[in-house]
Parts: C-alpha cells; sequence; structure tokens
C-alpha cells in the first residue's frame, strides 16, 4: 500500500498507515463498522482531533503536572513489566526433532474419530418415506430434489446436507444406520424420535492414527505453552531467589 498524508496538523502527518493502524486496534465489531470509505473518514476526524489536544496540551505544559508525571510513571512500569515478560517467553523455540519426538512419544492422543457425511430427507411416515425411496431408487427423481421438496429438516434448503459429523453427534438410530452404509448407498426408512428418514451417505472416514503433518500446528501450540510455563517458573523462582529478602507480605 502506497503511503498517502492524509492531513497535516502543524509538522504532524497523518497518512493512510495511521488510519489503518487505528482500524486494526479496533474490536472485532468496531471495526466493521469503521471498514469503509466513510469509517475511514470519521477514524481520519479522530485522529486530526488527537493532534489538537496534543497541541493545547503541550502549549499548557500539561506534561509538567505532577498528576500527568504519576501516570506517565505507572504507564512506563507497567509496560516494562510486560516488555521483560515477552522477552522471556519469545526467546523460547522448537526444534523440528523435539515436535516430531513428541508426536512420536504421544500418538495416541491424536486418534482422529470416525466421522460420516451425509444427507437425509425427514418425512412423519413410513410410508411417505417409502414413496420418496422408490422414486429414488427408480431415478424418477434426485436425493436432493426429494430432500428440497418434502424434507421437514431445516437442512432441506441444502438438499438434505448434513455435512460431517463424528459418532456420538447423532441420535443413535441415525447413527447406527450411517456408519453401517457403503460409500454412495441410499437406505431407510429409519426411525427416530424425530420421525422417518432416507439416508445417502456421501463418504465415511474411519478415522484412526493422525499424520504427522495434519497435527503439526496443535503439537507446535502444547509444546511452546509447556516449554513457556517451565521457562516462566524458572525465571519467577530466580527472581525470588535474587530478591526474596525484598518482598513483605503484609497479614
Amino acid at each position: 500500500m502506497e503511503r498517502k498524508v492524509l492531513a497535516t496538523i502543524g509538522e504532524k502527518e497523518i497518512t493512510n498507515y495511521d488510519v489503518e493502524s487505528a482500524l486494526q486496534s479496533l474490536e472485532p465489531y468496531q471495526a466493521m463498522h469503521f471498514n469503509s470509505e466513510q469509517g475511514k473518514k470519521q477514524l481520519l476526524d479522530d485522529l486530526v482531533n488527537q493532534e489538537l489536544f496534543y497541541m493545547e496540551a503541550k502549549e499548557n505544559e500539561l506534561h509538567n503536572d505532577e498528576e500527568f508525571k504519576k501516570e506517565l510513571q505507572r504507564v512506563q512500569e507497567n509496560m516494562l513489566k510486560q516488555y521483560a515478560i515477552n522477552k522471556v517467553l519469545t526467546s523460547i523455540s522448537l526444534t523440528e526433532e523435539e515436535k516430531k519426538a513428541f508426536f512420536d512419544a504421544n500418538k495416541d492422543k491424536f486418534h482422529k474419530p470416525e466421522t460420516a457425511t451425509a444427507k437425509h430427507i425427514l418425512v412423519e411416515t413410513e410410508e411417505q418415506a417409502n414413496d420418496l425411496l422408490n422414486k429414488i431408487k427408480a431415478n424418477e427423481v434426485s436425493f436432493e430434489d426429494a430432500a428440497s421438496e418434502h424434507s421437514t429438516c431445516p437442512s432441506k434448503e441444502a438438499g438434505g446436507n448434513l455435512g460431517s459429523f463424528p459418532r456420538g453427534q447423532m441420535v443413535p438410530e441415525f447413527e447406527e444406520a450411517v456408519f453401517n452404509m457403503e460409500k454412495g448407498e441410499v437406505a431407510g426408512p429409519v426411525k427416530t424420535q424425530f420421525g422417518y428418514h432416507l439416508i445417502k451417505l456421501e463418504d465415511l472416514n474411519k478415522g484412526g492414527e493422525s499424520e504427522y503433518e495434519e497435527v503439526k500446528n496443535e503439537i507446535e501450540r502444547t509444546l511452546m505453552y509447556q516449554k513457556q510455563t517451565e521457562v516462566y517458573s524458572k525465571k519467577l523462582n530466580d527472581l525470588r531467589s535474587k530478591y526474596g529478602n525484598m518482598i513483605k507480605l503484609n497479614d
């Protein structure tokens, strides 16, 4: 993005980079409101207004006020504390060997669940379900069109598509049928508390052990958290040993 000066107040320039930085500092719901041409103009106006306050503050020498000095010292102290902590935590690194060793020692923790991808048609009676099943098998209507026209489930808007789901997410009768079907098979009716289902199995993933590349990022997050916790705890112990005689806790 090319740098553009959007406003000048005295010798101070406000650029498009400043506006973008202000936008990025907002909470997501606020950023959505200001992420438009009009919204960015409002942000620019706000930045100009802040500079006007700054100019008058300097003119009135507010930086010499005792209250300001105390507040500035408090802010500096907090920033320095956080900077010191971040400096300890960001000094930590992981090697590929460490991550692979963790994966090899914890493969059972990265077990992929069995999942199914399916579509269904939900109707109130077994007779209606059988009638639709016969029409689908006779190629008089597609499964998806039948779902869109006859299903009472909100998934009808997507041709009956339920997406992918693991065991334990659906009602037992439906789940038992799905996970015992063949890919591409249409089966039913299956009765549940909701009515009668026709099911089309799109895909079945048997699960099992994950490959290293599939869980590499998760391993990195886990190991980094463990290392940071260990390093942080060790640093605290060192600091308490070094400055322990200066700590006084009041009852």
